[in-house]
């Protein structure tokens, strides 16, 4: 596969994927290849892969005669991958919290910086969304288990348009904006068991909070 290729592959799926997390791309609205190979300048093989690798996050499915479908949101889907989420990111924090040095600590707290400073910002949702794993991925990678941290990023995929719903229509960027710091200051006090508890209930209370907003919009 040329370099050129897959250049135009990443642009299509990057493009489709902020669509879809927006929610410019509805949940159930058909992915037309023609349409979308037509509105890129592309041919549709790209196009094709671009699907394939959103379908592999968990933002599109294919149907039977339909093709491609923007995923649905789910109460149901919410519970289990927030839940999955709490017990492996309590889980890799733990092991994290006993290698932590001063440069992850400054690094956690540089990314909180910059998270209060878009907090004003609605037009900088997806900017938000990204501070929020970048933080959390940060706290996490002096454990060093590859596949863990693999596992919790296609979570966090699948959760991204449920988190940036809760960050848009409540008042979760304070909220989230609070814990991190919380969260934070637990680990540079090496309080390994309240920081693993704490952001288990971060998460878990994340997912509650949308739980019940989708309930309200359903």
């Amino acid at each position: 596969m040329s370099t050129a290729f897959k250049t135009r592959t990443q642009l299509v799926a990057e493009a489709l994927r902020e669509q879809i997390l927006s929610g410019a791309i509805s949940a159930g609205e058909p992915l037309r290849q023609d349409a979308i190979a037509k509105s890129f300048n592309v041919s549709r093989i790209p196009v094709r892969e671009a699907l394939l690798q959103l379908e592999a996050q968990g933002l599109v499915h294919f149907e039977p005669h339909k093709g491609a479908i923007a995923t649905e949101l789910s109460i149901r889907d919410i519970s289990e991958l927030f839940s999955l989420r709490a017990l492996l990111e309590g889980e890799i924090l733990g092991l994290a919290i006993d290698q932590m040095n001063s440069e992850t600590l400054i690094k956690a707290k540089n990314i909180c910086k910059e998270y209060h400073e878009v907090l004003q910002d609605d037009e900088q949702v997806e900017r938000w969304s990204r501070l929020n794993q970048k933080f959390h991925a940060t706290l996490y990678t002096p454990a060093d288990q590859p596949l863990t941290m693999q596992l919790i990023d296609s979570l966090n995929t699948k959760c991204d348009r449920y988190i940036r719903l809760q960050l848009l229509l409540t008042d979760g960027i304070e909220k989230a904006e609070q814990e991190h710091e919380y969260l934070l200051n637990l680990c540079q006090e090496g309080k390994k068991q309240e920081a693993v508890q704490f952001l288990q209930s971060h998460i878990l209370e994340a997912g509650q909070a949308i739980r019940n907003r989708l309930a309200n919009m359903l």
